[in-house]
């Protein structure tokens, strides 16, 4: 079945400097029925091309496709068919421990639930992707320091989750997704657990870390959220329904 019509190319606009952190090619997810048969074609053939530095926003109704397309943009998850190659390498061959290790350098998350261990304190949760990537101690939680200074909350080390109120327990969040310098920042639905006030200062961080150079891939169902970032490309039944530079974005 043919991609959905697209008022802009999926493709960096022509005179576009930044080169591509991200590219999509011809991109296919069906999950099966034990016998083999399909149960579900979650996205039908996606060709999609993210510029570095680039702020995008996901959206779609609920079975659109877009949880699938998050998953395999993080390399949660792969494609049926098509490749993703990230950052100029193509995880379409990888083996599961090196798409893994892969992930864990490349790519950086921020989900509604902040996932803190209670038992920890906040920069040992900072520092805990960095764990498994085998750096010694005393440089994840200098690093993990660094990470949460970059969020305004290098104040708080020595303090564990509960200690915190619900704003700084996502912007600790974002400071373990950015402790190990990934290229590509993912959040999704970061906002939804969040009072709005709360909600608008979490998204000035995140026009702030886009402002500094970060490539930031953000799912979100919410018109006004998706009015603050550069993009949008919004899935309808596994294909893009539509993919637009956003004109007069909001900034607070």
């Amino acid at each position: 079945m043919p991609q959905a019509t697209q008022t802009q190319p999926s493709t960096p606009p022509a005179g576009a400097s930044r080169d591509l952190v991200a590219e999509l090619r011809g991109v296919k997810k069906i999950y099966r029925k034990p016998d083999g048969t399909v149960m579900v074609e979650a996205l039908k053939g996606i060709d999609l091309t993210i510029p570095r530095g680039q702020y995008l926003a996901i959206m779609g109704a609920s079975g659109s496709g877009k949880s699938t397309l998050m998953n395999i943009l993080g390399c949660l998850d792969r494609p049926s068919e098509g490749s993703y190659i990230v950052d100029g390498e193509d995880t379409k061959n990888m083996p599961d421990e090196q798409l893994s290790v892969f992930r864990g350098r490349k790519i950086g998350f921020v989900f509604q639930a902040f996932n803190l261990i209670p038992q920890l304190m906040i920069e040992e949760n900072v520092a805990t992707p960095l764990f498994y990537q085998g750096v010694p101690k005393q440089e994840r939680l200098r690093r993990a320091v660094e990470s949460l200074a970059l969020v305004s909350l290098d104040d708080r080390v020595g303090h564990r989750p509960s200690e915190l109120s619900g704003g700084q327990q996502q912007r600790a969040a974002i400071a373990r997704a950015l402790v190990t310098n990934p290229v590509i920042l993912m959040a999704d639905e970061p906002t939804g657990n969040l009072d709005s006030t709360t909600g608008r200062a979490i998204l000035k961080l995140f026009e702030r870390l886009h402002e500094q150079g970060m490539t930031l891939i953000m799912v979100t169902h919410d018109d006004s959220i998706a009015k603050r970032c550069e993009r949008v490309v919004r899935l309808k039944d596994g294909l893009v329904e539509h993919d637009r530079m956003v004109e007069n974005r909001v900034r607070d």
